[in-house]
Order: C-alpha cells, then sequence, then structure tokens
C-alpha cells in the first residue's frame, strides 16, 4: 500500500438504510490535482468530508502519508479546506486574512510568516490588493483569499469542495487559472469536488467519476472522455455526450438500420444488450450522400460556442446528436446524411464497455 498520498481502503459510508458512499479503494498520488466528478447525490461531497474529517466512515479507514487518519480529529489531520463560501474576517485587509492561520505555528518567526504571506499573494494575483478589506472585494477574488489562506499553511493535503460554485462566469475562469497555478507551483495533494465537467477536465491530473456512491472511472481527463468504461461515462462527459446506437450480432457483425455496413465484432461476446458509443463531433455529416452515409432529417438546431452546429437527428427510428460546424444554413426538417465512421465507434455490453473489437 502507498505510503504517499491518500488512500481510501474500503470505504462504505452510511446514513441510516442510505449509503452514500460504497466500498471504495482508490489512491490519491502525492502531489496530484485529482477531481472528483458526478451528479449531485452521487457521494462526491460525503467521501470529501471524510477525508476532512467532518465524517467518520462507517467501514473501512482513510490513510494519509502512511498515516491512518480514520478517526483522528481534523485539526490533527494537517489538511486545508476550501469551502462554496468563504468564510472571511471583514475587519481584516486581505494580507491579515492569509496570514491569520500562520499565527498559530510557533515554529514561525514573523519574517518567515510574512514571506509565506507575500508568496501566496502572488500566486494567487492579490499583491496589488493586499491591503483592501474583505468588503471591498467581489465574490471570485474572495474565494482567492480563502485559497490563499488554504494554501499558505502549507499543509500537505488540501480540499475544495465546490468552490466556484457562487462565483461569477467570469471570476470562475480567473479562479480556474489561480488553482492551476497553485497547483503547479505547490504541489501539494488536492482533491477537488465538483458537478462541472469543465472544471474538472481543465484543473484535475486525473478525474474519478462518481455514480451511486461508487467510482466508476479514475483516469485521465483525456482517457475519461476518449475512451469511457461505462456508457454512464460517455454520457456524462462531453456537450453533448455521446450517442448510443442498438446493434445486433449476427454472422456479419454488428448490425444497425443506421449504420451502412455491419461492423467488426470481437470474437467473444456475452448474452447483454449490445450498443454502440460515438461522440457527436465525431460523426462525419453532408447535404448530399456519400460513401458509408444513411439519410436523416433535423428535429433541432442551435448555433453553440465560435459557430459550432447542435443538430437533433432523427436516423431511422433513433434520435442522434451531432456537432458540427461544416452545415451552416442548416434548418429544422431539412433532410441530410450522416455517416458513423467505424474506427469511432466503442463497444458497450449492459452499458460495460468492450475494451476489445475484433
Amino acid at each position: 500500500m502507498s505510503e504517499t498520498g491518500i488512500v481510501i481502503d474500503g470505504v462504505t459510508k452510511r446514513f441510516g438504510t442510505f449509503t452514500a458512499v460504497d466500498d471504495l479503494h482508490i489512491t490519491f498520488a502525492d502531489g496530484e490535482t485529482a477531481c472528483l466528478l458526478g451528479p449531485s447525490g452521487c457521494g462526491k461531497t460525503t467521501l470529501m468530508r471524510m477525508i476532512a474529517g467532518l465524517e467518520t466512515p462507517s467501514e473501512g479507514r482513510i490513510i494519509i502519508d502512511g498515516t491512518d487518519v480514520t478517526r483522528m480529529r481534523p485539526r490533527r489531520r494537517n489538511i486545508g479546506m476550501v469551502f462554496q463560501y468563504p468564510v472571511m474576517y471583514p475587519t481584516l485587509t486581505v494580507r491579515e486574512n492569509i496570514a491569520l492561520p500562520l499565527k498559530r505555528d510557533a515554529s514561525l518567526s514573523a519574517a518567515e510568516r510574512a514571506k509565506r504571506v507575500d508568496e501566496v499573494l502572488e500566486v494567487i494575483d492579490m499583491a496589488g490588493r493586499a491591503g483592501a478589506f474583505i468588503d471591498e472585494l467581489d465574490s471570485g477574488s474572495r474565494q482567492k483569499v480563502a485559497v490563499g489562506r488554504s494554501v499558505a499553511r502549507q499543509t500537505k493535503v488540501v480540499l475544495f469542495d465546490e468552490p466556484t460554485t457562487n462565483v461569477e462566469v467570469n471570476a470562475k475562469l480567473t479562479l480556474i487559472r489561480t488553482f492551476k497555478e497553485i497547483s503547479r507551483r505547490l504541489r501539494q495533494t488536492a482533491v477537488y469536488v465538483t458537478h462541472d465537467q469543465t472544471e474538472a477536465m481543465t484543473l484535475a491530473d486525473k478525474i474519478a467519476l462518481m455514480k451511486d456512491g461508487r467510482i466508476i472511472q479514475y483516469d485521465s481527463p483525456a482517457t475519461l472522455y476518449r475512451q469511457p468504461s461505462t456508457e454512464f461515462g460517455g454520457w456524462f462527459l462531453g456537450n453533448p455526450g455521446m450517442n448510443f446506437i442498438p446493434v445486433t450480432h449476427t454472422t456479419r457483425g454488428l448490425e444497425s438500420p443506421l449504420l451502412a455496413a455491419p461492423v467488426p465484432a470481437p470474437d467473444r461476446l456475452g448474452s447483454g444488450a449490445l450498443r454502440v458509443g460515438i461522440r457527436p463531433e465525431q460523426l462525419q455529416a453532408g447535404i448530399e450522400p456519400f460513401e458509408g452515409s444513411v439519410k436523416a432529417e433535423v428535429e433541432d438546431c442551435i448555433v453553440g460556442i465560435a459557430g459550432q452546429l447542435l443538430v437533433r437527428l432523427k436516423v431511422a427510428d433513433e434520435t442522434v446528436k451531432l456537432k458540427t460546424g461544416k452545415l451552416p444554413g442548416l434548418r429544422n426538417h431539412d433532410t441530410i446524411h450522416v455517416a458513423f465512421p467505424n474506427e469511432h465507434l466503442q463497444l458497450f455490453e449492459d452499458g460495460n464497455r468492450v475494451e476489445e473489437r475484433g
């Protein structure tokens, strides 16, 4: 078992008859920024609160840098924490708020405390406002100060509980850049809870995708997006998420009315329900028929970011999502042609990805 980072060893948390976290086994590596991502109620906040010591596991252990902290009080765990709502002292300046927790550390001289505060002010880009009072700051700047106060202690672990939830959209981008800079420069182990996939994909070294109290997949953002281990992962990540097309396994391969030709199938498959997944931006589309295409009717079409069209299509009896920048002027009820390239199709059986295709 790893002696560094955070080890979650068979952790379960029950509230009465409800299981919020179900037998988790995972290690967040030393110096890694990990995001807990998932829909509301999936258990991500409960897991973070157990790491912080605000909740006690019903079963299992939590180990930080080789020390079992499962029943250790929060203040003894040497963990920093940033909440959704920053708790600030309005009568103190930015500098004084950041310096406050350092005053408890008798090993630091006044000069060392001042130097550490200056370093943090630089990292969070607040040196120019060090003398401002908290009431003079917008919500994004207040949250930056809260982050600075947590990291100034130089704890081994910092936990972030959806810190951008109550921040304006423009300030969110600045905060995310701040988090990345802090992670890069201080190399603290960070666990970041969010339901926002854009934040997770931008911030994380690895993402733990959660559903119903379990971790469905723990991987780099790129792997999680390109190779989801479940249909849930393919659907949850992406805007919009992955398309899933029912297919039938025949002697010719995997067949569907949406596919112009059978797709090669693995040598061995179970008896479960089969579907192929493909991301909306991976479909090929054109006004006129082309090799490998099938006819589709436009049900809805909206213009997204950077002129990308987000199109809902009816293909045979299935609804399919298309993302494209190559069909300007497309309107509802238009007929187009689409193809599902074999190289982008991923096979799922009973909701789980089939790793190899023949």
